[in-house]
């Protein structure tokens, strides 16, 4: 959120950061808290609001998943945060390539975080989940399943890959090809 947000918000909220941290990095974006954000088929919002809109919770959707006897078909979950899109190379076998080639559209405070912090999309992609936390791996038939499961609840959701084998014996790799570029990250 500092990347964001003007110098004025360090003055006006002292207690929001670390007196310690450098200054270059406190509040160095460009935006006012009241400057509107288009966000599509909504409008606008107020950019403040839109970085503190609250988190979806996807509890009663897994809950719903598993209950319905889909568990033994799930090969894994992995919750992007704490590693965003690539988060899945932490658990991914050696020898496997995930392939994520639909992925949902970037949501606008993504656009925004990138436009006032210059961030590479590349980076982008390993920081933040750019508009989808939760991957199930799965069969296509489960995945049909998953997908109508999370739409009773009012959340998109869609196949945005596949899995198959690495070019690289041992290799462990994430190819994201999205509207923003064609990314490898490897382990």
């Amino acid at each position: 959120r500092h990347d964001t947000f003007e110098k004025a918000l360090a003055t006006e909220f002292p207690e929001s950061f670390d007196p310690s941290m450098s200054r270059d990095l406190v509040y160095c974006g460009g935006l006012k808290l009241e400057d509107l954000v288009a966000t599509g088929s909504s409008g606008s919002v107020p950019a403040g609001r839109l970085v503190l809109s609250p988190t979806r919770t996807y509890a009663p959707i897994v809950k719903r998943i598993l209950g319905d006897g889909h568990r033994d078909r799930i090969h894994g979950m992995v919750h992007c945060s704490g590693g965003a899109q690539t988060k899945v190379l932490h658990f991914l076998g050696e020898g496997l390539h995930v392939v994520k080639n639909n992925m949902l559209p970037t949501p606008p405070v993504f656009h925004i975080i990138q436009e006032q912090s210059k961030t590479p999309w590349e980076e982008m992609y390993k920081v933040f989940n750019m508009g989808h936390r939760m991957e199930f791996y799965t069969d296509q038939a489960t995945a049909d399943a998953i997908i109508q499961i999370s739409k009773s609840f009012g959340v998109d959701a869609q196949v945005i890959g596949r899995v198959q084998p690495a070019a690289v014996p041992r290799e462990r790799r994430v190819t994201i090809q999205s509207e923003h570029g064609h990314f490898e990250y490897v382990k």
